[in-house]
This record gives C-alpha cells, sequence and structure tokens, in this order.
C-alpha cells in the first residue's frame, strides 16, 4: 500500500535526490533550502505557522511495506505579498493590418509582471522514475491529495489557487528561453537565477524591463518554449485542467512554463471533501460486507449494499498528533453511520472508530456532475485520478 504523509526531517537525504531528478523553482537541489521547506512544513503542519506567507505544506509518497519515500508534492498557502511579489511574463497576441498591402500579421508578447495579491500555488510534484506509470496510478494521488487537503482546511489557503507547470528544459537541464531572453537583462545562468529567487525577488523586478516584447524577434526555438510544458509534465497538465485550472496568459519567466489557475471553491476535489465519522470496518468485498461496533457483518450481497449510501473508492486522511498527516487511496462504504475502511487502511492511518477522518468520493455528487458537464468536463471525480499516462516528475 502506498502512503501520503507530511515531510519529516529525516527525510531530507531522499528529497534531496529526488530534486536532483528535476529542475523546480519550488524544490531547488540545495540541501538546506529544503530542510528549511521541510521545517516551515512542520510548523504549518503543527499550526505553529500563524502568518500565512510562511504556510507550506510538504508531502511524500511512501511504499509503506518497505518505508521508501517514492515521490513529493508541495501546496503553499500564499505565494506573494507585498515586498515579494510572485514573477512572470505576461502572454498577449497583437494583431496588425495593412490596408495598402492588404496584409495582416498576428504576434505574440510577452510583459514581465508582477502580483502581490497572494494567491495560493501546488507545485513540486516529483515521482521516482521506476514508479512513473504505476497501476496504482501514483502520479495522481501525489497530485490530487493537496486538492483533498485545501478542503479540509479550506481557511488557510485563498480563493485563487495556481498551479506552475515546467517547461521543456535541455538535457542538460537548462532551457533556451532564458538564454535567449532573461539572461539578455540579467548576466546569471538559469541555475543561478533560479537559486537566487529563493532568497530575493529584486534582481528581477530591477533588471528585468517592463516594456511589451514582441516574441517574434526571438529565435524559433525559444519563441516555441512560451507556454509549452515538458513531455513529462503532460499527464499532469491534463489532470489539473480536469479539476478546472486553465491558462491565464502567465508563464514561468525562467522556463516558459504556464501558469494554470482555478477558483479554489471550484475545484471539484475541494467542493467534495469533507470530515466524516469513522463508522467503523469495510471488507474488501465491498459494502455487503461492513462491520458493526460488535465486529459482525451488517449484511451480505444486495442487503448489505442496499444499506451504504456508496462504496467506491476515495482519498481519505487522518491527523494526529503522533503521525501528523496521513492519506492514502482506498476503498470506502458510506453509510448513514459515517464512512467504512478496509481495517488495513484504519491502521495505517493510525485511526479508530469514532473520530473523524477527511474523505473525498471519487464518484462525484449529482450536484458536482451537473457543473462538470456544464463546465465541458468530466463529470465523474474518479475519472480524474484514473488519467491513461500516470504524472511524473516534472510536474505541478
Amino acid at each position: 500500500m502506498f502512503l501520503v504523509r507530511q515531510a519529516h526531517s529525516d527525510d531530507l537525504p531522499t528529497l534531496l535526490k529526488l530534486a536532483k531528478m528535476v529542475h523546480f523553482i519550488n524544490l531547488p537541489a540545495d540541501k538546506d533550502i529544503i530542510a528549511a521547506k521541510i521545517g516551515r512544513s512542520r510548523k504549518s503542519f503543527s499550526g505553529q505557522a500563524k502568518d500565512p506567507h510562511e504556510r507550506q505544506f510538504m508531502f511524500v509518497l511512501e511504499d509503506s511495506e518497505s518505508g521508501a519515500v517514492i515521490g513529493t508534492s508541495a501546496i503553499m498557502s500564499c505565494i506573494s505579498w507585498p515586498g515579494w511579489p510572485h514573477v512572470f511574463l505576461q502572454v498577449r497576441r497583437r494583431s496588425y493590418f495593412s490596408e495598402d498591402l492588404q496584409h495582416g500579421s498576428v504576434h505574440t508578447t510577452v510583459q514581465f509582471a508582477t502580483d502581490e495579491s497572494g494567491p495560493s500555488e501546488v507545485g513540486g510534484l516529483i515521482l521516482a522514475p521506476g514508479y512513473r506509470g504505476h497501476r496504482e496510478r501514483l502520479g495522481s494521488l501525489l497530485s490530487l491529495i493537496r486538492l483533498h487537503f485545501v478542503g479540509l482546511h479550506r481557511a488557510e489557503f485563498a480563493d485563487r489557487m495556481l498551479a506552475e507547470l515546467m517547461g521543456p528544459v535541455t538535457p542538460d537541464s537548462q532551457t533556451l528561453l532564458w538564454e535567449y531572453l532573461g539572461r539578455r537583462f540579467i548576466n546569471l545562468s538559469y541555475d543561478e537565477a533560479d537559486l537566487f529567487c529563493q532568497h530575493s525577488k529584486e534582481f528581477m523586478t530591477s533588471l528585468w524591463p517592463r516594456d511589451e516584447m514582441h516574441a517574434s524577434v526571438l529565435p524559433a526555438e525559444a519563441r516555441a518554449l512560451i507556454g509549452k510544458v515538458g513531455e513529462e509534465t503532460v499527464a499532469a497538465k491534463a489532470m489539473l485542467e480536469r479539476q478546472g485550472f486553465t491558462f491565464n496568459g502567465q508563464v514561468d519567466p525562467f522556463d516558459g512554463g504556464p501558469y494554470l489557475e482555478a477558483k479554489t471553491d471550484e475545484i471539484p476535489l475541494v467542493r467534495a471533501t469533507r470530515a466524516m465519522k469513522l463508522a467503523g470496518a469495510i471488507d474488501d468485498a465491498g459494502a455487503g460486507g461492513a462491520k458493526g461496533s460488535d465486529g459482525a457483518k451488517r449484511g451480505d450481497g444486495a442487503k448489505g449494499a442496499s444499506r451504504a449510501e456508496s462504496a467506491s473508492t476515495g482519498f481519505v486522511s487522518f491527523r494526529s498528533k503522533e503521525h501528523g498527516f496521513r492519506a492514502v487511496r482506498s476503498r470506502i462504504g458510506i453509510d448513514g453511520e459515517g464512512v467504512r475502511l478496509p481495517e488495513s487502511v484504519i491502521d495505517l492511518l493510525g485511526a479508530r472508530k469514532g473520530i473523524e477522518i477527511g474523505v473525498t468520493p471519487l464518484d462525484a455528487p449529482s450536484e458536482a456532475k451537473g457543473r462538470s458537464r456544464r463546465a465541458g468536463q468530466r463529470s465523474s471525480l474518479s475519472a480524474l485520478a484514473d488519467l491513461p499516462g500516470d504524472a511524473g516528475s516534472a510536474a505541478a
């Protein structure tokens, strides 16, 4: 079984190895920076981070049988504020037409801009190569569990949710967009500029011109990177789009990767998540095998199934002082008494009968289905967590 839990200090060596696999601005391969992020995450999970600017929740994916950490993801409550802006390139299309020539053209432009309004952001998703494409859909678990967490702790996050998707990079983890554009104004390598952004944004706001620039003057290979994602990010992009995220016209100034955005309260997984009482155990066979408080089965076959509101799969989580936040994808059975889980899942979460746990059924309620159809999205949340091509490393 695979468990998502909050990151601990002893995860640092593994997280450093994972960070070296991908070039992420929000998870650089720097031991001290990652250690600081784990520290902020620990304070955030424990409720000690009162300032939303400091709230950052870092998750890891663990193989519960071996204890190996095989992936990570994160969510930041607030990524910008006065004096610490979110920096990006605003992408536009400009049309020109000559009456004399009866000929026109359309050009892409980029303009450096900042945002200090404080949106939340999901990012830092990395899954070890050997587990990509796994039948348990580990990439989607690691990615979507963040939205489950937001649904449980909605007040800790902004009304806008961003997702930064990594743009294509060269085999040596460089990007032609930075070389042909950013480095013309800031004489730092891609790695140097990316790392320095962890400590200061002043060099970006002071040195990058605020004028609108026509991308047509860039070499074609650099221009083609604007708003594009790397090959390993395609599945993650599709997953987020099915959760209502759309391109907001902003791209990362370093690699050109797009920013997707959604209204937090309109994200289907956030809306579907709720706290429920743990009513007891359910057999692997489903709702018909649900057990009561005396350990006896609550019926069998159709009779047992009729007692349950639903019996399917979902994300479930429990947050305790002893273990912190823990979550899994599991079979669930929901009836009038609450939610029921396999005993092995209850044990792994460290939960017990009668307490409240977080639940996201992966079969959308009828209201959410209607909204999804109107938005042109799939009606079933289970489809969102079961995409072909699991999310890989260079993803949001």
